[in-house]
């Protein structure tokens, strides 16, 4: 069957669509996404601005033609952080539904953590055993650890790349003294919520999933997306840290320069890679394999799951 997946993230509003049977590996079959940036496009209060939400529904409108263009016999809408967190969430989620007649599913943060895990445990398979997986959003992040398909522990904070840099590292690019304060509040914050995943007990692959990975991961020297999901890449802690130190005199536009680095994203590159080296510091992960798959695919797959 052919499924559509609408997932409104905290940058980016993407549509996938692919071609997926019960028991089979899902197949791409077009793509249309936005970088919308809602973790950014804020009211001081936090609200989503008025200017977004519309954009948002006008966006949804396109991927539900091209969706019926491309024969999609369902279509699964879900939104994250952005939408979750934000004071007038259920405001733009009506705006949502009465312009367009879909209803986005929001996901909790667990749910999310959960659902990603899945994808990254379906994509390297049994053989590695406890897996360990390390998500980067725009608004939120999540880690999650277990033996099985479902994680034994699974923790959603909201140190998302695109929040933090709004929040935490004003100027372009930021003063040394406030990369350092952030990156003192980032560690501070993780260390009070690590706790979980290290109960899990020892990892034996640790995984990084989400564009901010893979931006990281091709700074670093890992093949460029033109050599296929299957090439291997991994990221590991002391190029992080090197990077770290590369970003903190970068501007964005010379970061969008970088390999693998986005105009779009390269503001929230150097918040992106401050929650990575954290987060693998923390925890004790001096690699990540990087996965292809992420939350939309763990979607599906939990989708072809309920199947009969």
């Amino acid at each position: 069957m052919r499924l559509g997946v609408i997932d409104v993230g905290s940058n980016t509003v993407h549509l996938l669509v692919v071609d997926a049977h019960r028991g089979a590996q899902p197949i791409p079959a077009t793509s249309h996404k936005i970088e919308l940036r809602l973790s950014e496009h804020v009211t001081d209060d936090g609200s989503i601005a008025d200017s977004g939400a519309k954009a948002l529904a006008r966006f949804v409108r396109e991927c539900l033609t091209l969706a019926e263009d491309q024969g999609v016999e369902d279509v699964m809408a879900f939104a994250t952080s952005a939408v979750r967190e934000a004071p007038n969430g259920q405001d733009v989620l009506d705006l949502v539904r009465e312009q367009t007649g879909v209803s986005l599913e929001v996901l909790s943060g667990e749910d999310e953590a959960r659902l990603t895990f899945l994808a990254a445990r379906r994509w390297f398979g049994w053989s590695s055993g406890t897996l360990a997986v390390v998500d980067i959003g725009g608004g939120s992040l999540e880690l999650a650890a277990g033996m099985d398909e479902e994680p034994d522990a699974a923790v959603s904070l909201e140190l998302g790349a695109g929040r933090l840099t709004r929040d935490l590292l004003p100027g372009d690019p930021p003063a040394a003294d406030v990369v350092g304060e952030a990156r003192r509040e980032i560690r501070k914050r993780l260390a009070a919520a690590v706790r979980p995943i290290s109960k899990v007990g020892p990892v034996d692959r640790a995984v990084g999933t989400s564009k901010t990975m893979r931006s990281l991961a091709r700074v670093a020297g890992a093949a460029p997306s033109s050599e296929g999901p299957y090439a291997a890449r991994y990221l590991e802690l002391a190029d992080v840290t090197a990077i770290v130190g590369r970003l903190t005199t970068m501007s964005a536009q010379e970061r969008a320069e970088l390999p693998g680095v986005s105009a779009g994203r390269s503001r929230q590159l150097l918040a992106g890679a401050l929650v990575a080296e954290a987060a693998m510091d923390l925890l004790g992960f001096e690699r990540l394999d990087i996965c292809p798959w992420a939350l939309r695919e763990g979607i599906i797959l939990d989708r072809l799951d309920q199947l009969r």
